[in-house]
C-alpha cells in the first residue's frame, strides 16, 4: 500500500505544468489557512469592547445579535441603503 505522499508524487509526474501550478497555489493556500487557524485558541476570553480574533464565521457574531447600542440605528440603516450599489457579476 502506498502513502498519500507517494500517490501525490506519482500524480505530479504525469500532470501538465498548468495543473501543477494550480496545485501548488492551492497547497500553499491550505498550509497558510491551517497555520492561521491554529493561532487563536477557541476558548479565548473576550473582554468588553475587544474584537473577536477568530475565523470570520457568522456564529462568532451571534452573541452580538440584538445588542445595538445607541439611538442612531435608523440613521445608520438608511446610510447603508443610500451607499449600497447594484451587484455586478
Amino acid at each position: 500500500m502506498t502513502t498519500i505522499k507517494e500517490q501525490l508524487i506519482a500524480a505530479i509526474e504525469t500532470a501538465p505544468e498548468s495543473i501543477l501550478e494550480e496545485t501548488l497555489d492551492y497547497l500553499e493556500y491550505l498550509k497558510t489557512r491551517k497555520n492561521r487557524s491554529g493561532v487563536q485558541p477557541a476558548s479565548a476570553i473576550i473582554q468588553d469592547g475587544e474584537p473577536i480574533l477568530r475565523g470570520s464565521k457568522a456564529k462568532d457574531l451571534l452573541k452580538f445579535a440584538g445588542t445595538w447600542q445607541g439611538e442612531d440605528f435608523e440613521k445608520c440603516l438608511q446610510s447603508v441603503y443610500d451607499a449600497r450599489s447594484q451587484a455586478e457579476f
